[in-house]
């Protein structure tokens, strides 16, 4: 149950990052290291994700 929890609780994180990057790229002032840090933030919770889901 606590991997299943763990689980919901980073594709929230994932999804809000998504809707934060993608708010981001247009936004007149595009602050692209702050999207590169954002991107790299996305891609370690997907890792972490989809380690989880191989283990369980």
């Amino acid at each position: 149950m606590a991997i299943e929890s763990r689980l919901r609780e980073l594709d929230t994180r994932h999804r809000d990052l998504e809707v934060r990057i993608q708010s981001a790229t247009k936004h007149p002032s595009v602050d692209w290291t702050e999207i590169t840090e954002l991107k790299r933030i996305k891609l370690k919770l997907k890792e972490e994700i989809e380690g989880l889901r191989r283990r369980h």
